[in-house]
């Protein structure tokens, strides 16, 4: 199930976010983002949380900030759910493309955002520092679909 996650969650949000990568957002960073009235978040669950997605709409655009799902909800849908269920959110807040950063070296996001309608829109040299050197983030993009009236 997919919900939206309240500022009050940051706790949690910050203890999946530190789950899922190396270096994980603090929760009194999520709060931060999270006062931003433009940035939501939403958070998956099953038993237990399995992962959450925080993104911003604003000006007919929006970017998703991170997608976070832990290591044993990986592979089962969790991190595509999230995905589609943030651009369906941006969409109701009036946003016609959605955007993204992904590191080059991180192939199962890129394939999973590949999968689901992005397409590489350029690249931000050295844009993220890894313990082997810096990596390059592929900028990925769409247009989110519209409904038929």
């Amino acid at each position: 199930m997919i919900e939206a996650a309240r500022a009050e969650q940051a706790e949690l949000l910050g203890d999946l976010h530190a789950r899922a990568f190396d270096k994980g957002w603090s929760a009194s960073e999520i709060a931060k983002l999270m006062e931003n009235t433009a940035v939501f978040a939403l958070i998956s669950r099953g038993a237990d949380a399995q992962g959450f997605v925080m993104a911003w709409a604003a000006a007919g655009d929006a970017e998703l900030l991170t997608v976070a799902v832990v290591p044993e909800a990986r592979r089962k849908g969790v991190g595509a759910s999230l995905v589609t269920s943030a651009g369906v959110a941006a969409l109701v807040r009036g946003a016609a493309s959605m955007h993204l950063e992904v590191a080059e070296d991180n192939a199962a996001a890129r394939a999973l955002y590949a999968k689901l309608g992005y397409e590489e829109a350029g690249r931000r040299h050295a844009y993220y520092a890894g313990e082997g050197g810096s990596v390059d983030a592929i900028v990925m993009h769409r247009t989110l679909p519209r409904p038929v009236v």
